[in-house]
């Protein structure tokens, strides 16, 4: 049986072998799209880097933006491009995302951002600021590289795993990960915890290293391309939590950006993102508190109707694994898009 990575492998070779994506671009693209960055740095090998999609290389970055460019498309403000939602007379738009808030957004994205003028999103999570919330998934990777086995209660399942070679280590992590994602988050966070025990980690020290603090985060707010948003305080997958604390981690983390950076913070990008943590009720919350607009990791481009769901909006997720710029074509053809969602344009169900 093919592996999820291969099957769209196959399929981005699919549309690069026939060209079937710039058929039906036309009625696929939409008016634009909402790009999804998290890491920018440059690549250091490792035989096992299960979170490899979540970063890219300046030079990838740089090219994307190209490319973006040469296909038609303006790189604007995210206020830009919900300004152009619904205008037929609008051109097409790119917008970039850029989430956590991390110090290689700082010194590699950003001098690239500067050579294209290209305006950014940064939503921030304030806890890594304050360096009160945890990057679990960077946890869990540290633990299983450093240890040889595993073996850890994950709620009611006992998860028991040789760790020696870097195969191994792979497959742990993607059983681990898919167990765990699928339950409640305290587990979550308690199973990862303590395998970081285990293996002598610091969910400190790695936010520390990670991420912006509260005075890195003020320089970038004043940048003139720069637009803040709110990414919550701790990261928490908040369909998984009672409505009491989603209103909370909305609310209070934007009071605290506002205060910070002595600016309004309109925008909301909700963490993790996919369906399992992000749905109506987030979106009609969002609203509520009257955000200007809130991004999923719903992959999707950018269509007329979504002038009327502006609190569950697309993105395209620009991903490690995947660093050719033949592929961000196809990407923003929006034909994988039309076909992974069945032809509609929306999704916020």
């Amino acid at each position: 049986m093919l592996s999820k990575s291969q099957l769209i492998a196959a399929g981005f070779a699919v549309f690069e072998a026939t060209k079937l994506h710039r058929l039906v671009e036309p009625w696929t693209r939409g008016q634009g799209a909402i790009l999804m960055f998290h890491h920018v740095r440059p690549w250091v090998e490792h035989a096992f880097a299960p979170n490899r999609l979540l970063e890219i290389t300046p030079d990838f970055l740089d090219a994307v933006l190209t490319r973006v460019s040469a296909l038609g498309f303006d790189i604007v403000s995210l206020d830009e491009a919900l300004s152009r939602i619904g205008d037929p007379a609008a051109r097409p738009f790119i917008a970039l995302t850029f989430d956590d808030g991390y110090k290689d957004f700082a010194i590699h994205a950003l001098p690239v951002l500067e050579r294209h003028n290209a305006p950014f999103t940064l939503y921030v999570t304030t806890g890594y600021a304050d360096r009160s919330a945890r990057l679990w998934w960077v946890e869990l990777e540290e633990a299983i590289r450093a240890l040889p086995s595993i073996d850890v209660i994950a709620g009611d399942r006992h998860f028991i795993a040789t760790t020696e070679s870097a195969e191994q280590k792979a497959q742990a992590f993607e059983a681990l990960y898919g167990l765990l994602r699928g339950g409640p988050e305290e587990v979550l966070l308690d199973t990862v915890a303590e395998l970081a025990r285990l293996a002598n980690i610091d969910a400190r020290d790695l936010v520390e290293n990670l991420c912006l603090d509260w005075s890195g985060l003020e320089q970038i707010a004043k940048h003139p391309l720069a637009t803040i948003g709110v990414h919550t305080l701790t990261h928490p997958m908040l369909a998984k939590h009672d409505i009491s604390l989603v209103h909370y981690e909305l609310a209070e983390s934007r009071r605290l950006l506002e205060e910070k950076l002595g600016q309004e913070v309109g925008h909301l990008a909700y963490p993790v993102g996919d369906p399992t943590s992000a749905g109506p009720r987030e979106f009609a919350l969002a609203s509520e508190l009257r955000f200007t607009s809130a991004v999923t990791t719903r992959p999707g481009m950018i269509f007329p109707e979504h002038d009327r769901y502006r609190m569950a909006l697309p993105r395209l997720s620009i991903n490690g694994m995947w660093q050719k710029l033949e592929m961000v074509e196809v990407l923003l053809s929006g034909a994988p898009f039309a076909l992974w969602n069945r032809g509609r344009h929306v999704s916020a169900a």
